[in-house]
């Protein structure tokens, strides 16, 4: 899991192929103004999910990990209260890994939380376990979804 500021973008870009992509997508001067919903913005590589909701309780969340994509989280508006724990010491699995979702739910409480607020992201690989869209209030945040093959 990588926690950082926008601004500092271009320290992750060679992470993965498809990150600079990613960044310059989140860094878009409009992206407040895009409507709720998917983005696409390299086939099935790479796409942006906007969401504009109400936060949840730690109590309602779940934590999740995917297999084939990255999630870069940006926080737009509001305070995203992100917890973590790394998908090794998860041991309460809600299921099976659901390939339409490319999620796993956990009902394991999660290790630490990370307050992220407006202009900050957080980058969760396939070993983070994360239960995002915790808040007491409303949340505007753009999900860049990253596939780790970026040859689909």
């Amino acid at each position: 899991m990588i926690l950082d500021l926008l601004e500092n973008a271009d320290n992750y870009t060679s992470l993965n192929p498809g990150f600079a992509k990613a960044f310059e997508f989140l860094s878009r001067p409009d992206l407040a103004d895009l409507p709720e919903g998917k983005h696409e913005i390299d086939g099935d590589r790479l796409y942006a999910i906007v969401v504009k909701a109400p936060g949840r309780s730690k109590e309602e969340a779940l934590l999740e990990a995917h297999q084939e994509y990255i999630d870069i989280q940006l926080v737009l508006a509001g305070t995203d209260e992100m917890g973590w724990k790394p998908l090794s010491a998860c041991t309460a699995p809600q299921g099976d890994h659901d390939p339409e979702t490319d999620a796993r739910l956990f009902s394991d409480p999660s290790d630490a939380s990370v307050a992220t607020g407006p202009g900050a992201f957080a980058i969760f690989f396939p070993q983070d376990a994360h239960a995002p869209n915790i808040s007491p209030g409303d949340l505007h945040k753009v999900v860049a979804k990253v596939a780790i093959n970026q040859e689909r």
